[in-house]
């Protein structure tokens, strides 16, 4: 087997991370240089956003998501200041943030009232219902409300109502969705992991770090228990991140360097990449030497 041919359907399995999620527009891009392409997608978070973006009719879908991050800043995403969030949790009560900025970034990005059957590549959304702590993958009708409420971080951002289910961030069970693509029909995956793959970033300096630390250990457990079942049923190509860089998941103003770095990660592996039948190609956690 040619180390790029893998078996069709192909699967994109994106999984979420915040701003981190800048590090999937690099490994897209050098998986665009060896011409592997996906047959369906799959995201948690701000994974399912960059894979709505992807899937969307028209062509240039990897530039146009380019575009987006290039133009994202946190305002957008995270709006208001200080005043404005005790205001939000004061009447909310379970969230910092509104969901406006972001239903706008959907709306302007995805298209008001789009819908699955609108888009080129089958997609799948992973979001969690509240109700049974167990992930929910939405592949059907209009797009709006799983996008929202796959990113609805607890504590960040309210959970969204969607068909009678009440549903918050899929990352809080499924952040890297492998057993969903596999369910959605695919025979391969290419994991683009936003959460630094093979290497953790040095001990946490400060409140903000201890809670992307903790996120991060959390993420990459479940991804270290869910990537050997699906390897031995196939192959499941785990793209590596670059070193780890000290940065917010809410902090949106080192995009560009996380996507060089990310490509230039992808791009090195990708070169020595072999595939011979199932199995896990690359690794979620710690690489030892």
């Amino acid at each position: 087997m040619h180390a790029l041919d893998l078996p069709r359907p192909v699967a994109f399995v994106l999984g979420g991370g915040g701003s981190l999620g800048a590090l999937q527009v690099g490994m897209l891009r050098a998986l665009d240089e060896v011409g592997l392409i996906p047959d369906l997608l799959v995201g948690t978070s701000v994974g399912s956003l960059n894979a709505a973006v992807l899937a969307l009719p028209g062509g240039r879908n990897l530039e146009r998501l380019e575009d987006v991050w290039t133009h994202m800043t946190r305002h957008e995403a995270f709006p208001g200041g200080v005043l404005s969030r005790v205001r939000t949790l004061r009447h909310g009560k379970t969230h910092l943030f509104p969901n406006t900025g972001l239903a706008k970034i959907i709306d302007d990005h995805i298209g008001l009232g789009c819908r699955f059957e609108d888009l080129a590549l089958p997609l799948g959304v992973v979001t969690t219902d509240v109700d049974t702590a167990e992930p929910a993958l939405i592949r059907s009708g209009p797009l709006h409300a799983p996008l929202l409420a796959s990113c609805a971080i607890p504590g960040i951002f309210p959970p969204v109502e969607h068909e009678g289910r009440l549903l918050y961030d899929g990352g809080l069970v499924a952040n890297v969705p492998m057993r969903q693509a596999l369910r959605m029909g695919a025979k391969s995956l290419v994991v683009l992991d936003c959460a630094f793959p093979g290497q953790l970033p040095g001990a946490p300096r400060t409140f903000a770090e201890v809670m992307m630390f903790t996120a991060m250990i959390s993420m990459r457990n479940q991804a270290v228990l869910e990537a050997p079942p699906a390897a031995r049923e196939a192959p499941v190509v785990y793209l590596p991140g670059p070193a780890p860089v000290r940065v917010s998941p809410l902090d949106f103003s080192h995009t560009d360097e996380l996507a060089r770095q990310a490509r230039e990660a992808a791009r090195e592996y990708l070169k020595e990449l072999a595939v011979d039948g199932p199995g896990l190609y690359g690794a979620p956690g710690l690489v030892m030497p």
